[in-house]
């Protein structure tokens, strides 16, 4: 059977301390990297910059709460794609405990026009199948419809990529919701790599996926389990059979990597998802 391809998390200090080398993934993969406002704009394109010249496509995050003015957002895009080699970013509205600029959510990012004159060609904007508290009181999905009509007016290639859960079922029916509602973007459905379930019930409770969690501890039972190792699978395994089912333009699974991205790496590769989406597709149809 064919398997979806992936991308993966990192942080700029896994970066600059050399644990993303050369040969953990194969040449192309996205690595995304975070930005939870500890590290100064130079240190994020420095780790920009060594992300694309080990091979990889560079993707950094662009909170936009955490963006003190439009300079700034120039200074961060312009040094990112010109010093970075970076041609692909995610936009969103970031946890920042207030705003400190002009933006408050990504849709401020977009109308600034820069993404088009910086010559970005791709572009990732956040989705939440759990819900999204920055939001409470609106509608999100139209949050979303709102984001992604911008795709219309941009020359970069737009998709969706979400925040992490344990629901895989969940996540193929929100996804399968987004393209009811006339969205054609790919879908990239964020997932946690293999880790102690003690270290995933952590994050969860830091990123805000309570229901997701809710549903993990459900399944993970009894107490001593809490000691043991996650397995991915179960949560990739129907969002995979979705995606070969060409569901709710499912494209690809994004890994965050909270057991260590060398562990991710090697699940990775051990199952067979280090490939491009445009292999992942072919082999479908082959």
């Amino acid at each position: 059977m064919a398997k979806i391809s992936a991308s993966i998390e990192v942080s700029a200090k896994h970066v600059h301390d050399g644990k993303l080398t050369e040969h953990m993934l194969p040449r192309g993969t996205r690595v995304y990297i975070t930005d939870v406002g500890v590290d100064p704009v130079d240190a994020l394109i420095d780790a920009a910059r060594s992300v694309t010249d080990l091979g990889y496509q560079a993707v950094p995050h662009i909170p936009a709460r955490r963006i003190e003015s439009v300079a700034a957002l120039e200074h961060r895009l312009s040094g990112l794609a010109q010093q970075g080699g970076v041609q692909d970013i995610l936009i969103i509205a970031g946890e920042a405990d207030e705003q400190m600029g002009p933006f408050a959510e990504t849709l401020g990012i977009l109308q600034t026009g820069l993404i088009d004159k910086l010559g970005f060609k791709h572009v990732a904007v956040g989705g939440h199948p759990e819900g999204n508290v920055a939001y409470a009181g609106r509608d999100v999905m139209q949050v979303l419809k709102d984001k992604i009509a911008f795709a219309e007016e941009s020359d970069a290639e737009f998709r969706i990529a979400t925040q992490f859960g344990f629901d895989g079922p969940k996540f193929v029916n929100w996804a399968q919701d987004v393209a009811d509602a006339g969205i054609s973007v790919p879908i990239h459905l964020g997932v946690a790599g293999p880790a102690k379930i003690t270290t995933l019930i952590k994050y969860a409770a830091m990123c805000g996926v309570g229901n997701s969690l809710n549903f993990f501890k459900k399944r993970t039972g009894a107490i001593a389990q809490l000691a043991t190792k996650h397995s991915p699978e179960d949560v990739v395994g129907p969002i995979e059979n979705a995606w070969a089912e060409g569901l709710g333009n499912i494209s690809q699974i994004h890994v965050f990597p909270f057991g260590g991205l060398q562990a991710s790496a090697d699940w990775l590769s051990q199952r067979g998802s280090f490939q491009s989406e445009t292999e992942s597709a072919a082999a479908i149809l082959a």
